[in-house]
Formats: C-alpha cells, sequence, structure tokens
C-alpha cells in the first residue's frame, strides 16, 4: 500500500511538472491524477499460511494436563533454574503418542516420553527453565504435538524472575 501512495505521489508530481509547461495545466493534472488512481490495482491479499501442524493420521485420543497445564514457580531471582513436572492421563481410548514437546525459547527445555501412554494411563513431562538474563514476568509456554485433535496441546510455566542483586552491571 505504501508502494502505491509513494508511485501515486510520484506521477502526480511528474504530471504537475509536464502540465505546468503546457496550456490548461489544472485539468491535466487531474486526469493524470485520475488515470493513476483508476489504473493502480490494490495489492493481493496473501495466501493463508499453511498450517503448521499435520492433522495426526492414524488413531487419535485424548490428554488432560493436572493443574490445568500451567505452574506458577513464584518469584525467583535472575539466574536460577526452575523445574517441573507436569503430569497429564490418557483420556481417550486409545494410545497417547507425543511426538513433539518443544519450549517457547532455548531457555524453556521440555523432556516428553518417548513411549506411548496407554489410554487411562498417567504420563509427565518434565520442564526446566533458566532465568538467566529473563527478568520481569514470565509466562513459557510449551507446545505439545501428539495423537490428539486438535494435535497440539499448550502448558505454561508463569511467574516473576527478580534481577539478581550480586549482577555486574555494564
Amino acid at each position: 500500500m505504501i508502494k502505491q501512495i509513494l508511485s501515486f505521489a510520484a506521477v502526480l508530481a511528474l504530471a504537475f511538472t509536464v502540465s505546468s509547461c503546457q496550456s490548461g495545466g489544472d485539468a491535466a493534472v487531474r486526469d493524470a491524477a485520475r488515470q493513476t488512481v483508476e489504473t493502480v490495482t490494490p495489492p493481493a491479499s496473501p495466501a493463508a499460511p499453511a498450517p503448521s501442524v499435520a492433522v495426526p493420521s492414524g488413531p487419535i485420543t485424548t490428554v488432560a494436563f493436572a493443574e490445568n497445564g500451567t505452574f506458577d514457580f513464584g518469584t525467583v531471582t535472575e539466574g536460577e533454574i526452575v523445574s517441573h513436572t507436569f503430569s497429564f492421563t490418557n483420556t481417550g481410548s486409545e494410545p497417547l503418542i507425543i511426538s513433539d514437546a518443544k519450549g517457547s525459547c532455548g531457555c524453556t527445555v521440555p523432556s516428553k516420553p518417548t513411549a506411548p501412554i496407554a489410554p487411562g494411563e498417567e504420563g509427565e513431562i518434565t520442564v526446566q527453565f533458566n532465568s538467566k538474563n529473563k527478568k520481569g514476568a514470565r509466562n513459557q509456554k510449551v507446545t505439545i504435538t501428539a495423537n490428539t485433535n486438535p494435535a497440539q496441546s499448550f502448558i505454561y510455566l508463569t511467574g516473576t524472575v527478580n534481577p539478581d542483586p550480586n549482577a555486574v552491571t555494564q
């Protein structure tokens, strides 16, 4: 859109310069501007992004996390490592297969089970959050990909990181 406005402004300026050298300058400027506006086509709307997560193939199941999938670690000092183990239950009728677990950044590292979890059974995902260079309120998200619908579930570590009082400031 900005590109179109700049193009329009350039054409308008050129039309003004050319028409001011000829007789009937105002009409020529209006005609040039009108023609430019009528021929400018709007940019094509971007295509909808393809889903980045494949829908699971084969049998799907359901999962329920204890604590609603959120753990509040309270207040820690910058540099501390917070670790929490999230419990979950396969609430469906098919084995639960967790294919991936990713933290929202390199400071949040999950560890997922590698074996399928039978229906009705419980499992655990341990998440470590390194608070180094992280200050203030935190909401660290872990994305769990499994044979569920939807294919992704989320768990969170929340809390506050206070600056390290012994840190050297530059």
